[in-house]
This record gives structure tokens, C-alpha cells and sequence, in this order.
């Protein structure tokens, strides 16, 4: 008896030991683009959340990880459990050289488009940083106005391929869920603890039958009103 459960410790140990390999491996794999220009001093991701809700605003964060940064479970935000997400936002809070968050409020995002307002939480969020990076990892796209000093690289599905868009994500997601969880308080009945903003079912009825608050997206709410 006690041999097989010796062996079941074991065939656990293993296991574990062995995904604890695969992750570092995973890891390792979203440092292509950290070490492809790891001759820069500073290497920001950059990454927003809340470009799709009815309501709340729009998210940018920035992050600059160490260069022996070995942070594992990073991946893009959407990939993971809240309790992983808050997890990992205590963890790159303290680890990360700089971090920066842009906000934009969703009376900007009627005023200039969702797009520009993303656009103008990510510099934010670039001026916020402590020192100045010399390269920006970005989300998929090329953020205008930034110093042309600064090097840019759009990258495709961005936060799931560099550790530090994921860490970028994940900040932005975090700030603005919390702020989200806030807003229930002060504004009840439309759920945005839970949906965040986002067009639910319960957010929708409520919209319905008590109107807009003074956080809804107005250029994004004209069909439900």
C-alpha cells in the first residue's frame, strides 16, 4: 500500500514537474520580440482594455519588465482566470521597472472616437512610465504621435506572443475591471461588477428601462435607447 501511494506522489511530482518545464518553455517562447532588440535599454509593452463596451472607459497600460524578468503564466488577459489576472498584477506591480496607465473617459470616446481615445490612453500611459522607452511593443497597432525616436512595432495578437504586452494587458484589464466594480457601487442595476460594461443581456434591459448613466458610451448605445 504504502509503495503505490509512494508511486502516486511521485507520478504527481512529475507531473507537475513537468508542467511547471512547459510553462517556462511557453515563456520563453513569448520573448522573441524582448530579445530581437535587447540591445535598447528600455523595452515597453503596450496594450488597452474596453475598447467594446456600452459604458466605462478605455484602458491602456504600458509595462517595462526586467530583462531576466521570469514571470510565468503571462498571457493575454482574455486567456485568463480573474484570480489569475489579480495575481499576476501584484506580481508586475512589483517587479516591473515602470508601469503607466492611461485613462480615457467615455464622454472622450464620443467626443474623438473609440479609436483615437485608445490611441490617447496609450500615450498616456507611455508618459506615465518613469523613464523614457526606447522601443514600444505594441498591440497590433502604430500609435500616432509618439516621438519618432521611439521605435514602434505593431505585433498581431500581440499580447499571447511578448511577455510584456501580456504584462501591459493584464494591468489594463485589472485597473479597469476594478474601476468597473466601483462604479456598481454608486450606479446600481446594470451589472457592472460582473459584465464590466460590456453589452449583457441584464446590462441591455436595464439600459432599457432606466436609461443611460453618465457613463455610457452615448455613440455606442443609439441602438438600445
Amino acid at each position: 500500500m504504502s509503495d503505490k501511494i509512494k508511486t502516486t506522489k511521485e507520478e504527481r511530482e512529475a507531473k507537475k514537474a513537468l508542467k511547471l518545464a512547459q510553462e517556462k518553455e511557453r515563456i520563453e517562447n513569448m520573448c522573441v520580440y524582448e530579445k530581437e532588440y535587447e540591445a535598447f535599454s528600455y523595452i515597453c509593452g503596450i496594450d488597452e482594455a474596453g475598447r467594446g463596451p456600452l459604458a466605462g472607459p478605455v484602458v491602456a497600460g504600458a509595462v517595462i519588465l526586467p530583462k531576466d524578468s521570469q514571470i510565468l503564466y503571462l498571457n493575454d488577459s482574455k486567456k485568463l482566470t480573474e484570480k489569475r489576472r489579480e495575481e499576476l498584477y501584484e506580481v508586475i506591480m512589483q517587479e516591473a521597472v515602470a508601469v503607466g496607465i492611461g485613462i480615457v473617459s467615455p464622454a472622450r470616446i464620443d467626443e474623438i472616437n473609440i479609436l483615437q481615445a485608445t490611441y490617447e490612453a496609450m500615450r498616456e500611459a507611455v508618459g506615465k512610465l518613469c523613464v523614457e522607452p526606447n522601443v514600444l511593443l505594441n498591440d497590433a497597432v502604430t500609435i500616432p504621435m509618439i516621438p519618432p525616436h521611439i521605435v514602434q512595432v505593431p505585433i498581431i495578437k500581440g499580447d499571447a506572443k511578448s511577455v510584456s504586452i501580456a504584462a501591459a494587458s493584464i494591468v489594463a484589464k485589472v485597473t479597469r475591471d476594478r474601476l468597473m466594480t466601483e462604479y456598481e457601487e454608486v450606479l446600481p442595476g446594470y451589472g457592472f461588477a460582473s459584465n464590466k460594461g460590456y453589452g449583457s443581456s441584464e446590462h441591455i434591459v436595464a439600459l432599457k428601462k432606466y436609461g443611460p448613466t453618465p457613463i455610457h458610451r452615448r455613440s455606442f448605445i443609439h441602438n438600445f435607447i
